[in-house]
Formats: structure tokens, C-alpha cells, sequence
């Protein structure tokens, strides 16, 4: 027997989230709560988020702005401005959450202070994303995805072996929306058991620092920290890219005995490799990397892709394409989600990496806002009412 579920609201649906926010983490935790049918204010400066100005790769617009702002309204104030400031205590007195990734003191000095905030609106949750927090040395340091790489050592860890690198996408950001999302969660958990309103506080150099947990403990507590290593493992071997005689590089990655001795029987045809006293056992085939990369480096380069991925399949070996972004941009598990642009044109995004039960996750994303073109509309919502009114 089929039971037929209701039909389901989205979780945020009666939300009202208001975000003084600019460039990347703010606006993508925001976007979260856009997804889940909270209504979102975003609110701008006059000549808008600078994150609109980034590039025009989108036909256009800013492939981070499309990325991380659809399904939002845009509201223009300057919160300096006596008028500006109590329209957005207006809104703020029913708002559920608060978002700002302002300079550090900035909110408060104009007047929008977390605390402050909390005290006057009690059910409201306030998150503030910083770049290094709001204490010590470095509180007042401009704080770019880049620079918190750097300082975290995140670069130190990654690139090749002399050669530290950059991680290619704006993690810090990204990962500081990500916990922001999650304390605000927890935050709304709370108030919901509470009746009461908590502050959520994220930085960059905290999310890094987080990540790099491992390799601290490695430096602290082993002596040593892990160096870059491109597409090796400092502890696993074979594990890396090899490049087969049609030119494509393919990463294997091999975890246990077990896939050790299937590789070198199923794939390389010569068991015999197995049993070779350099790689006998994992502590070995690390100390033996260089003969061991050479000698897969070596089968493979007599191999085609078409040929080796069969074989590597079939004995259940772990290994994919190292792919350009113009080859993943054709691969076959890449979903997609529509989104209507500021110009009205349509683009596609990655699709969601969450699908939920009761929403198609193929449904489009709300509409990417021009710069203020809700103000007049959001001014009326809430207009100061004359006490005697």
C-alpha cells in the first residue's frame, strides 16, 4: 500500500533574515537560508555589493554574485544615515536572524552591535563572520580568503613538493558560510526549546585552523609537519596521478593489502610485483616511492585510458580522471540548477549538494536582485507608524 505524504513547506519558510553583507561568506550562508524559503533581505550600499564587480563570466554578471545571492531582496541604505538606521531597526524588530560581515567594530560604531541587537529584539539570533574574530593582534587585519590561506598554513600543506600553493576556490569563505549556516541552525534549535535569541560568531582563520588540525598535531605533537606533495599521499603509496600513453592522468589511490595485490595481479598482470621485498607492505612501498611511481608510471604510459579504466574497475581499485574544469564541466554525475540572472537571462549553476524529500532538486533557484530594486517596495513594508497614530 502507497501512502501519500503531504505536502511539505520549506523549513525556513517563515523566516525573515536580514544580511548587511558583502563578497562571499556572508552572502553564501544567506543563500542557504534563500533555499530553504526564508525571505532574505540583503542589505547593499548604493553602488551595491563589490562582489557584483568581480567579473562578467556569467553573461555578463559576477559568477559569485549568481553563485551566492539568488532568491534575495536588495535593500540600499546607508546605516549611518538617521532615516536609514531606524528603517533597518524596523525590520530588524521582526527579523528572526541578523548577518553581517562588516570590518570588525563596524556594525556596532553604526549602531548595529550584535548584543545591542539581541537585547532589543530577544527572539533575535545574530551571527557576526570576521576575519580573524573580534580579539587580538590581528583583529583589524583585512582578512581575504588568500591571505587566511596563507596565514593558516593551508598553502604550506598543499601544491607541489617546493612549490606551496593557493587552494584554487575561495575555501575559507566558503567553509566560514558553511559553520555560520550550522550555528545559525543550532541557534534557531535553541530558540526553539527557548523563546530566546543566541549570537553566532565565525571566523575565516577559525575554519581554517580547524582544517588544519591534522597537520598541526603532526607539527606539535610528531615533529614534523606534512609538506606539499602534488597528487601524493605523505603516508600512502602508490597513491598519485599517472599519465597513460594517450596523455590523460589518471589517480589511483590504493588503501589496504588487499587492493595492493589486486592491482599489481588484475591490472599490471605481474603478481610477482606484490611480493617484491621494496613494496611488500605499505611502510615499504613509502620508503620505495620513486621505483614504485616509476614502475606504474611506466605500465601506464603503455596503456590508454579506454584500456586501463576497465581493468582498474574490475579490480575494484579507487581511481579517477584528473580532470580540467572544461572536461568536469561535461561529466556525467554534474547536476545542474537554472537561475534567472539580474538581466532576466538564465544560466545554470552546479546543482544543490543537498536533495531533500520534499523539494525537486531540479526546481530553479530565485532570481538574482538588481542593485536596490526593492528598496521602494521594502520602504513601504516598513514605514515608521507616528506614535499617536
Amino acid at each position: 500500500m502507497t501512502v501519500e505524504l503531504p505536502k511539505q513547506t520549506k523549513p525556513y519558510s517563515d523566516l525573515l533574515v536580514v544580511s548587511i553583507e558583502q563578497a562571499v561568506a556572508a552572502p553564501l550562508c544567506s543563500s542557504h537560508f534563500a533555499e530553504g524559503g526564508a525571505r532574505v533581505i540583503k542589505i547593499e550600499r548604493p553602488e551595491g555589493d563589490f562582489a557584483r564587480k568581480y567579473d562578467k563570466a556569467v553573461k555578463g554578471e559576477s559568477s559569485y554574485f549568481v553563485w551566492a545571492n539568488h532568491g534575495k531582496e536588495s535593500l540600499c541604505l546607508d546605516i549611518k544615515n538617521k532615516a536609514d538606521s531606524e528603517l533597518l531597526h524596523q525590520v530588524l524588530s521582526r527579523a528572526d536572524i541578523f548577518i553581517q560581515n562588516l570590518a570588525p567594530g563596524a556594525s556596532t560604531r553604526a549602531g548595529f552591535g550584535s548584543a545591542d541587537l539581541r537585547r532589543c529584539y530577544p527572539r533575535l539570533i545574530t551571527c557576526d563572520i570576521s576575519g580573524y574574530g573580534d580579539t587580538g593582534a590581528y583583529r583589524d587585519m583585512k582578512a581575504y580568503d588568500f591571505l587566511v590561506q596563507c596565514e593558516s598554513g593551508l598553502v604550506a600543506v598543499n601544491g607541489a613538493p617546493g612549490a606551496p600553493g593557493r587552494i584554487g576556490v575561495s575555501v575559507c569563505d566558503i567553509g566560514a558560510s558553511m559553520n555560520a549556516v550550522i550555528g545559525i541552525q543550532q541557534a534557531l534549535y535553541l530558540r526553539s526549546k527557548t523563546g530566546i535569541g543566541s549570537g553566532v560568531k565565525v571566523s575565516l582563520f577559525d575554519t581554517a585552523a580547524d582544517w588544519m588540525t591534522v597537520p598541526l598535531m603532526h607539527a606539535v605533537y610528531g615533529g614534523k609537519a606534512p609538506e606539499p606533495v602534488g597528487l601524493r599521499h605523505p603516508s600512502i603509496a602508490p597513491y598519485g596521478g599517472f599519465t597513460t600513453g594517450d596523455g590523460h592522468v589518471l589517480a589511483i589511490s590504493i588503501q589496504n593489502e588487499r587492493e595492493w595485490v589486486r592491482l599489481c595481479a588484475e591490472v599490471m598482470d605481474d603478481a610477482a610485483i606484490a611480493t617484491d621485498p621494496r613494496f611488500k607492505d605499505a611502510a615499504s612501498r613509502v620508503q620505495n616511492r620513486p621505483e614504485l611511481d616509476m614502475l606504474i608510471a611506466e605500465f601506464f604510459a603503455r596503456h590508454t585510458r579506454a584500456n586501463l579504466e576497465p581493468k582498474l574497475r574490475s579490480a575494484g581499485i579507487a581511481y579517477g580522471g584528473v580532470n580540467s574544469v572544461e572536461a568536469f564541466s561535461k561529466h556525467p554525475q554534474l547536476r545542474r540548477r537554472a537561475v534567472t540572472l539580474e538581466s532576466g537571462q538564465r544560466a545554470e549553476l552546479a546543482g544543490s549538494p543537498i536533495q531533500y524529500s520534499y523539494e525537486d532538486s531540479n526546481k530553479p533557484l530565485g532570481r538574482i536582485p538588481g542593485v536596490g530594486e526593492h528598496t521602494a517596495a521594502i520602504r513601504a513594508e516598513f514605514a515608521l507608524v507616528p506614535e499617536n497614530a
